[in-house]
């Protein structure tokens, strides 16, 4: 009885330390990504043309999701062979710090091309962080858990758009309180700054969440995890890279690219950014419920769902935003991060900690996200770059990588049902012959 209130105990405070620590992460991640959007072309790209400037501006939000693999191999590695925890406060610890050198970086009319270059430098160190920090938190939740993994795995995903809602409402507040000029001067400053606060807060937290039962009964432990992946599991990792891809491009065109793409089509910086917080608490809701349900009629369901409505809803998103209604705009983005995108990317968290064994999975699990994570790092530059083609081909491209994503996801036997204390080296969800 006292065994079972403790291992209760442990997963409510396992679930709290991985939503929390994912809320810190993508506070801090999606905050730039928002900056990017309407901030850093005009703070530390002012030399260029401004179209050339937004480019820009987003190329260096990419470069932290090209980072994010490094970090999922590097803290996969570790958390592998010493532990989910150890890793978890390290990952957690960058992040805060990266992020709040951020809220300090001189302009480019303060120091000059030195300016970018350290801004990408401390992108990419944010990238290398949220790369070792969701494998680690999702497991710990998933490890922890004995029945309803989607549900408790989920509330790591509820922490990207919950770490939205934050970061937007922050900037929502500064651009409230400041002039145009005092926004661009310091106003956006300050949120990167607070996340030192939230850094003290997470570290508190994390560090009384003992390490994950299903890690502590594995006796034999791999001295190379990434190689193991490679040779034992290479078709999961490719369908984990191809089931997660879809989800990440729609996730990059919903929170980034609409963003920069509304505001140039006339609609206050103001406006785009309170449809995108309303979509993402409906986010937090969606992914929560999207998971606790693929715990009742399975993940493959839910997710093909999912990335259907998401292609769906692709083609709706740029003709109601060029309607120049905030309310169809609005709309528009509910549609996707609220009601679509959440049941394609919610159900990912447990799915893909049931396709690699306990001595490999942090390892298998985060470099298969972070690679498919690509998605929304490389989507917001390239429909930048496409925008001249007209939004049909954007659209097109949305719906053809949901179709990846359901493709991948019919190769899959259902794994819901997936023991994750398995014999190391068993493979958790073969692929279907």
């Amino acid at each position: 009885m006292a065994e079972n209130l403790r291992s209760r105990a442990q997963l409510r405070r396992a679930v709290l330390s991985s939503y929390f620590g994912s809320v810190i992460e993508y506070y801090d991640f999606l905050l730039y990504a928002t900056a990017s959007a309407v901030v850093f072309n005009k703070v530390f790209f002012s030399n260029l043309d401004p179209v050339l400037g937004t480019v820009a501006s987003l190329g260096t939000f990419t470069t932290g999701y090209l980072a994010r693999p490094i970090g999922g191999i590097v803290f996969g590695h570790f958390g592998d062979r010493l532990g989910r925890k150890r890793m978890l406060v390290i990952t957690m610890t960058m992040m805060g710090i990266a992020s709040t050198l951020i809220g300090v970086l001189p302009t480019y009319a303060q120091i000059g091309v030195w300016a970018p270059v350290l801004l990408i430098v401390l992108r990419v160190l944010q990238g290398v962080a949220v790369g070792g920090e969701w494998g680690g938190a999702v497991l710990m939740s998933a490890e922890h858990a004995t029945s309803r993994r989607g549900l408790w795995a989920s509330f790591t995903n509820a922490g990207a758009p919950s770490g939205m809602v934050v970061s937007t409402l922050l900037l929502t507040l500064m651009g409230a309180v400041t002039t145009d000029a005092q926004f661009l001067s310091w106003g956006w400053r300050v949120p990167f700054l607070l996340s030192v606060v939230l850094l003290a807060i997470g570290l508190f937290i994390r560090l009384k969440v003992d390490e994950t039962p299903v890690f502590a009964a594995v006796r034999e432990r791999s001295g190379a995890p990434l190689l193991e992946v490679l040779r034992r599991h290479p078709k999961n990792l490719l369908l984990a890279i191809g089931v997660g891809f879809g989800a990440f491009v729609a996730q990059g065109t919903l929170t980034t690219y609409v963003l920069s793409y509304a505001v140039r089509e006339g609609f206050s910086r103001q406006t785009v950014l309170n449809a995108i917080t309303v979509s993402s608490v409906g986010a937090v809701i969606g992914i929560i419920g999207y998971s606790a349900l693929s715990d009742r009629i399975g993940r493959r369901p839910v997710v093909i769902a999912g990335a259907l409505a998401t292609g769906v809803v692709g083609f709706l998103l740029f003709p109601l935003i060029d309607t120049g209604n905030a309310a169809l705009l609005t709309l528009a983005v509910v549609l996707g991060q609220s009601v679509a995108h959440p049941a394609m990317y919610g159900p990912l968290a447990a799915l893909y900690t049931e396709l690699f064994s306990t001595r490999t999975r942090y390892t298998g699990a985060s470099l298969g996200y972070q690679i498919a994570g690509l998605g929304a790092g490389l989507g917001p530059v390239v429909f930048a770059a496409l925008a001249g083609s007209g939004t049909g081909v954007i659209s097109a491209v949305i719906a053809a990588c949901c179709l990846v994503t359901v493709g991948c996801v019919l190769v899959l036997r259902e794994s819901n049902r997936t023991d994750l204390a398995e014999p190391a080296g068993t493979p958790a969800v073969q692929v279907e012959r």
